[in-house]
């Protein structure tokens, strides 16, 4: 059965979260990985990926990734956010922070997508229906790397935020890439895998993610939280290393 799931595709275990979420705590209950999201704790987590598959990555119990437990450490840890009286808007919504922000009652809490079948409002990031300035949270995370036209997006995304607000912007960078590498001649599912590390990814992000950001208006911070944290601890919460979130900020 553990074999079993190891190759079975995120796609798969996201759909069926919900039902297998309580037998795979049971399963992988132990003490050497916890899930901060929600305390949970197991023998292992399991090994995912796409192009290259990454050893204890995945939670069993909550479906939680690296860049998920990260972020909410960061949040949990170094922020007011999780806390304050705030509207937010979570764009392309995770599972495992959609349960989690749903029952936020301090937080104006909606959810925009193009497809998403827990999205609140449908529709386009670069044409979003919203006015100017309407929110003072903006969560979008690996969104972006899905989009040709990203940089409209981001600026739907600034329109959108309030003077003072802050946006979380995660996507998949390739800290050994000074510059970001797209083609949009490459279309093909094995093209794009090979090239941008996943068949329906448009680029891959290179350092220069923080002057994309920061053309649009933002003030933008590539964080690399995970340098706070011991090996023994990064093992624990089962975090990548030089793993970056993109903080923006609306500053003027």
């Amino acid at each position: 059965m553990k074999y079993i799931l190891k190759f079975l595709p995120r796609k798969l275990l996201i759909k069926y979260s919900f039902y297998l979420a309580p037998f795979l705590k049971v399963l992988f209950k132990g003490n050497k990985y916890v899930d901060p999201i929600d305390g949970s704790c197991y023998s292992k987590f399991l090994s995912y990926g796409y192009k290259s598959i990454r050893k204890n990555a995945l939670c069993p119990g909550t479906l939680s990734l690296e860049r998920h437990r990260l972020l909410w450490l960061y949040l949990d840890k170094e922020t007011n956010i999780l806390s304050s009286n705030l509207k937010v808007l979570h764009v392309a919504p995770e599972q495992i922070f959609y349960k989690k922000f749903k029952n936020f009652k301090h937080w104006d809490y909606l959810t925009f997508d193009i497809n998403s079948p827990i999205a609140d409002i449908k529709g386009d990031l670069k044409s979003m229906q919203f006015k100017d300035e309407s929110f003072d949270l903006i969560i979008c995370n690996h969104v972006l790397e899905h989009i040709e036209d990203d940089r409209r997006a981001l600026e739907e995304i600034y329109r959108v935020l309030k003077r003072g607000g802050v946006s979380i912007l995660q996507v998949p960078i390739n800290i050994n890439r000074k510059k970001t590498f797209e083609d949009f001649n490459i279309t093909s599912h094995q093209e794009r895998e090979k090239y941008f590390g996943q068949y329906d990814h448009v680029r891959e992000y290179g350092l220069d993610f923080k002057d994309r950001i920061e053309e649009v208006g933002f003030e933008a911070e590539m964080l690399n939280y995970g340098e706070n944290f011991s090996k023994k601890m990064k093992i624990k919460y089962g975090l990548l290393e030089n793993d970056l979130i993109p903080i923006a900020k609306k500053i003027i």
